[in-house]
């Protein structure tokens, strides 16, 4: 089974630097087979079956098993092997490689392919491996590995392309909203008298990653409220700049489809995305996560 959820067609022109990314960026397959990125899934185990994340399990029928689950779904990193079968496809068109990953705060992931790429190194003496920590996940790492691609495809070096995508995850932002808290305690991350707080004034948090780690912005007390004020911080942040936009959401398509809409209205978009969360990242979330990635296009 191949170890890659999008990986370019045998016969695919050579070109200097592959991207890699993994399966928390939530690419849609379409986006990144057509911007030539691979895809290394995670790992997640519901009541003791363990699938490649969105591979193997698609985000729609994660999100319709998970109110019958008789436990807390369990997540992992990508094995080793799987990025090393990854680097090695890759080194069939290409000479280097970057591997872009989540926040290492967030998941052993950057790990699994730091071990991955020092074998690669012994075993693929040819082929140039770097991976790269976004110090983010979910879409925007989805937008620091789209605009990596497109600078790997007008021909730049590994150098260059490195270069280009370390000063993209200093950029792009990360905002969310969550519609319960419920799978984060199960996760151990809140205590449950937060979890019980935040149900009896119907708190609608409003997340961010900023330095690899996820923080508390905000705690509307609306789902309406919390979408009010995650556009009015995404206007401060975004300062009146032309951007690149990825919508996401953990089941609630039309939602997220609202939310595109009204970002196009009050925002000068040059791209925009709309993406479903993967299984992994809905495992720890939980349904009705809305969000939204952007990048100011210089």
């Amino acid at each position: 089974m191949s170890p890659s959820q999008a990986t370019p067609h045998a016969g695919t022109p050579r070109q200097q630097v592959a991207i890699l990314t993994d399966s928390t960026a939530s690419l849609p397959p379409e986006a990144a087979q057509k911007h030539r990125i691979t895809v290394v899934p995670l790992e997640i185990t519901l009541d003791g079956r363990t699938y490649q994340d969105g591979v193997e399990l698609a985000p729609d029928q994660f999100y319709a098993l998970l109110p019958g689950l008789k436990d807390l779904p369990k997540t992992s990193s990508p094995r080793p092997a799987s990025f090393l079968a990854a680097f090695q496809e890759a080194g069939q068109w290409a000479q280097q490689v970057l591997c872009l990953t989540l926040s290492a705060r967030l998941s052993a992931t950057y790990d699994a392919a730091r071990a991955a790429a020092s074998l690669a190194r012994e075993t693929m003496p040819h082929l140039e491996v770097q991976v790269l920590d976004t110090g983010t996940a979910g879409g925007a790492e989805a937008l620091v590995a789209l605009k990596a691609a497109e600078v790997a495809a007008q021909g730049a070096d590994l150098k260059q392309v490195a270069a280009v995508a370390q000063r993209t995850a200093e950029q792009v932002q990360f905002l969310g909203v969550l519609e319960t808290l419920y799978y984060v305690w199960k996760g151990g991350h809140i205590p449950k008298v937060a979890l019980w707080a935040s149900s009896l004034l119907q708190v609608k948090p409003i997340l961010d990653i900023q330095r690899g780690e996820v923080h508390l912005v905000a705690r509307p007390r609306s789902r309406a409220r919390a979408l009010d004020q995650l556009v009015g911080i995404m206007k401060e942040r975004a300062g009146g700049a032309r951007l690149r936009v990825n919508v996401m959401h953990a089941a609630a398509p039309e939602e997220a489809e609202a939310l595109k809409c009204r970002i196009l209205k009050d925002f000068p978009c040059t791209s925009l995305l709309v993406s479903t969360f993967t299984p992994v990242i809905g495992a720890h979330t939980g349904p009705g996560l809305l969000a939204v990635a952007f990048l100011p296009d210089l």
